[in-house]
């Protein structure tokens, strides 16, 4: 059995652009995943200007595991914006998700009691309204075409 199943590509009906949005969205995630995971300090003190004086083992861990995850994250939406289109609303909506508990959490709910804020803080609060218009966009039908045929369970 392959790795990947067979693409879904043809049973995608929502705007193309949405899809292209996703992979963007998938390499944007790959990015801070991987300073988080590589960088010496995770970025936690170079980028989000965290103080690594005390506890910096447990920061930097803390900032591996999140760019672990971004990583993931981000291959994830690259491989449906790419192969599996039909996929596209269900992860725009929980990309809408994502950066709405972000920008919740870093503005409003946990704010950095210094007043600083990463580049992520502000990254959320110009995600949100993006990644809810691609969702609509990719809910909406295109003109002109027409939803695939429904599969009975067991034929591909």
């Amino acid at each position: 059995m392959p790795l990947l199943g067979p693409s879904t590509n043809a049973d995608y009906s929502g705007a193309p652009l949405a899809g292209h949005f996703l992979g963007l969205l998938g390499a944007l995630s790959l990015v801070p995943g991987l300073i988080h995971s590589f960088l010496p300090d995770g970025g936690a003190g170079v980028i989000a200007g965290l103080d690594l004086s005390s506890q910096r083992g447990t920061i930097v861990g803390v900032f591996a595991w999140a760019g672990a995850t971004q990583i993931v994250w981000g291959a994830t939406l690259l491989a449906v914006s790419v192969r599996y289109r039909s996929l596209v609303p269900m992860m725009l909506a929980l990309a809408a998700a994502e950066q709405t508990l972000i920008a919740l959490n870093l503005w409003v709910l946990k704010p950095a009691a210094t007043g600083h804020h990463p580049p992520g803080a502000y990254g959320a609060l110009v995600a949100v309204p993006l990644v809810l218009a691609a969702l609509f966009f990719s809910l909406k039908e295109r003109s002109g075409a027409s939803p695939a045929p429904a599969r009975r369970p067991g034929t591909p």
